[in-house]
C-alpha cells in the first residue's frame, strides 16, 4: 500500500472518529435538554458556557444516583397534606409567615424522602434532577421569600403567588399533581393592606 493510501486511510479514520464523537456529544446534549428542560439553559448561563454547564448537570445526576430517594407511604403523605391545609388556612391572617412555613414543609418532605436539605443550593440541584419542570416555581417562591426576609415587607399578591409556587413543588414531592387539588387561593386578599409589614418568622429551616 502506498504512502498516499495510508494518508487517505488515516484521514478517513480521523473523520469517522470525529463524526462518532460529535454524534455522541449531540446525543448527550439532547438527553440533558430532555431531562433538565429549562434547567439546561440556566446551568449553561450560570456556568459561563455550554461545556461547563453540561458538566454541572452530569455531576448533579451522578450525585443524585448516590442518594436513596424513596416515596412517602400513604399515611405520611396524608399527614403532610393535612399540614399543608393548615398552613394555607393561615395565609389570609399571616401571609408572609405562611409562605415561610410552606417552604419549611416542602423541605421536611424532601428530607423524609431522602433528599439533602441542609444546603439550599444542593437541595435545589437534587430536586432539579428529578423534577426539573417545577424548578421555576421553586426558585420564584424562594425569591419572594428572600425579598421579604431582607426587607421585612412584601407585596401580598407576590406572597400569594409564592404560596402557589411552593404548592406546585409540594404537590410534586408528596406525589400529588396540582390539577387534582384545584386552585384554593383567592385572586386577592383583603385582610391586610397591599403591603404587608411583619417580623420574619422565627422558623428558618427552609432557608
Amino acid at each position: 500500500m502506498s504512502v498516499v493510501l495510508y494518508v487517505i486511510l488515516a484521514i478517513v479514520v480521523v473523520l469517522l472518529v470525529a463524526a462518532v464523537l460529535a454524534a455522541i456529544s449531540m446525543f448527550r446534549r439532547r438527553e440533558l435538554r430532555r431531562r433538565f428542560g429549562g434547567e439546561y439553559d440556566r446551568a449553561v448561563e450560570t456556568a459561563g458556557g455550554r461545556r461547563a454547564g453540561e458538566r454541572e448537570l452530569r455531576a448533579r445526576a451522578d450525585r443524585r444516583r448516590q442518594l436513596d430517594i424513596t416515596p412517602l407511604d400513604p399515611a405520611a403523605a396524608a399527614r403532610y397534606r393535612d399540614e399543608w391545609t393548615a398552613v394555607q388556612a393561615r395565609f389570609v391572617d399571616a401571609p408572609a409567615e405562611s409562605v415561610s412555613q410552606a417552604h419549611a414543609l416542602v423541605t421536611t418532605v424532601m428530607a423524609e424522602r431522602g433528599y439533602p436539605v441542609n444546603d439550599k443550593d444542593e437541595r435545589a440541584s437534587m430536586l432539579s434532577v428529578d423534577h426539573a419542570d417545577v424548578m421555576d416555581h421553586y426558585r420564584a417562591g424562594m425569591d419572594v421569600e428572600d425579598r421579604w426576609r431582607r426587607s421585612g415587607s412584601a407585596n401580598t399578591e407576590a406572597l400569594r403567588q409564592a404560596m402557589q409556587h411552593y404548592r406546585d413543588v409540594f404537590d410534586r414531592v408528596v406525589g400529588e399533581t396540582t390539577s387534582e387539588r384545584g386552585d384554593v387561593y383567592p385572586a386577592e386578599t383583603t385582610a391586610r393592606d397591599e403591603r404587608v409589614r411583619t417580623t420574619p418568622a422565627r422558623r428558618r429551616t427552609a432557608r
